[in-house]
């Protein structure tokens, strides 16, 4: 029995995702591996040598991004996925195998070159095959596989650092190699699904296109009424698009309607990192080193964390396409506010390691934990949910390779400045997080415009004509309805053809 069109989409957008795992799980094995005995004791490395040992990988995967970019355009979605998944197996082969820190800087930079790829090409290919009803669940699965990743990474290296010798690299080979897998099975069989019809039809590949759509929505019938319909709205759309609309990197800037989705697909990346989700990841196993807990239960309390993570993440696939994104932006921001003031206070009045006050510093590690579940029910998976969906298809891989390069740009950035923050001012470096929380509410309450089920190729009427300023505006003042029209025209003919021909 043929699978219902959506539930073959959605399995489409959870291979595809596996390139996601990678991101989440090389994010969570790394801080595991450089910690363990063999590696400090086979590399001996000092705190600099740690540090790019971590941040090299965000600048490869910077300019990954950047190359996904012009890769998505010109050689389609889908082998953009694969060419990523090349090199992060390249990176992760070098990374399992080194025998200096300089085979593992080598093997960072590439497994976070090919990550960038992924991460900015994944969300896109998964808008573009969705129907506007699932399309947010569909992109959502970027920071729940990503959490997966995170997962079991978490207990990997849990795993290892109990069952293995202090004198043996088995401590992180194994969990470093074990990221080789998920990236050869995504590029092995990536090619076997289909290309987004959007990037077909954009390439003079119409037929090819109307193929794909039917494949993805009518269990490959063309004369589907919401496969002709959706197919003609493409096609004007993307002829519109080349005579009318940004086609470089530079009309992305000086096109005014294009302009302002950049703008909002930048602010939400760089707002991510701005609610301190990587800063208090950083600083949380410090806190637990401070009261007493030690390396094995320290990566322990971690995976609880992952686990609420991901049920976090699982909650937002199953509600974002009913509750919208624009107040789940909002709320998302206010709730991390309200944890990081929380989580100040607690760090102000009772110092970790200087007041002896576990019960305390235990409520603060529960705080982080409730900050982790708000931030990924919320801010984490709106911010590749939106980017991918508000650019026309002409723009929308430079559009969406823009907004990672400023997430891995701003992720790095943090990355370098909290340690030495956290040294020199403490607690009051998190004040920082407290305002951009509150600041982040603000301004997507005035800028951001509700984007949930409306169509790809509806997005420019909306950004176009509604008011920048989008408190009092009404949403469905701006709603074109143009698919669900053609749909019915559709019918209508094929009932007329049916009566005639009876």
């Amino acid at each position: 029995m043929a699978l219902p069109p959506k539930v073959y989409q959605f399995l489409v957008s959870v291979f595809a995702s596996f390139g996601s795992i990678l991101y989440g799980y090389d994010l969570g094995v790394i801080a595991g591996a450089i910690s363990s005995p063999d590696f400090k004791s086979r590399f001996n490395p000092t705190t600099t040598e740690t540090g790019a040992v971590v941040s090299v990988f965000t600048g490869g995967a910077f300019f990954g991004a950047a190359f996904a970019g012009p890769s998505g355009d010109f050689l389609g979605r889908r082998l953009t996925i694969v060419i990523g998944a090349v090199i992060f197996l390249l990176g992760g082969g070098l990374q399992t195998g080194a025998q200096s820190l300089e085979y593992l800087y080598a093997g960072r930079v590439l497994a976070g070159l090919g990550v960038g790829f992924l991460v900015m090409i994944i969300p896109l290919y998964q808008a573009e095959i969705a129907h506007p009803s699932i399309r947010g669940s569909v992109t959502a699965l970027q920071q729940f596989m990503l959490g997966i990743g995170a997962l079991v990474a978490s207990w990997t290296t849990y795993g290892c650092n109990r069952n293995f010798p202090d004198d043996s690299s088995k401590q992180w080979r194994i969990s470093l190699s074990i990221q080789l897998v998920p990236a050869g099975v995504l590029a092995l069989l990536m090619m076997l699904f289909p290309e987004s019809p959007r990037w077909l039809i954009d390439h003079d590949r119409a037929d090819e296109g109307l193929r794909t759509l039917a494949r993805l929505h009518a269990h490959g019938n063309e004369q589907d009424p919401w496969v002709r319909a959706e197919y003609d709205q493409i096609c004007e759309t993307i002829a519109y698009e080349h005579q009318h609309e940004a086609k470089s990197y530079v009309e992305l800037f000086t096109n005014r309607s294009s302009f302002r989705r950049l703008l909002l697909a930048t602010a939400i990346q760089a707002s991510v990192q701005m609610t301190g989700v990587s800063a208090i990841q950083y600083y949380s196993p410090i806190l637990y080193g401070a009261i007493g807990i030690s390396t094995d239960n320290t990566l322990k309390y971690q995976g609880i964390s992952s686990v609420l993570a991901l049920l976090a993440q699982a909650a937002c696939i199953a509600t974002i396409d009913w509750t919208g994104r624009r107040w789940a932006m909002i709320g998302g921001n206010l709730f991390n506010c309200l944890f990081f003031t929380i989580a100040t206070i607690m760090l102000a009045v009772f110092p970790p390691g200087a007041t002896n006050n576990a019960s305390a510093a235990w409520a603060f590690i529960i705080v982080t934990w409730l900050y982790n579940i708000s931030f990924s029910a919320t801010n984490g998976p709106l911010s590749w949910i939106v980017p991918a969906e508000i650019f026309d298809t002409r723009t929308r891989s430079k559009g969406v390779s823009i907004g990672v390069m400023v997430s891995f740009a701003f992720n790095t950035m943090i990355g370098q400045v909290t340690p030495t923050a956290m040294e020199k001012i403490g607690w009051r470096f998190y004040i920082l997080f407290v305002v951009c929380n509150f600041t982040n509410a603000v301004y997507f309450w005035a800028t951001q415009p509700e984007t949930k089920k409306r169509p790809l190729e509806e997005m420019n009427y909306l950004f176009s004509n509604a008011p920048w300023f989008v408190p009092g505006m009404n949403m469905k003042d701006f709603e074109t309805h143009d698919l669900e029209t053609r749909v019915q025209e559709v019918e209508q003919k094929g009932s007329v053809i049916r009566q005639e021909e009876a």
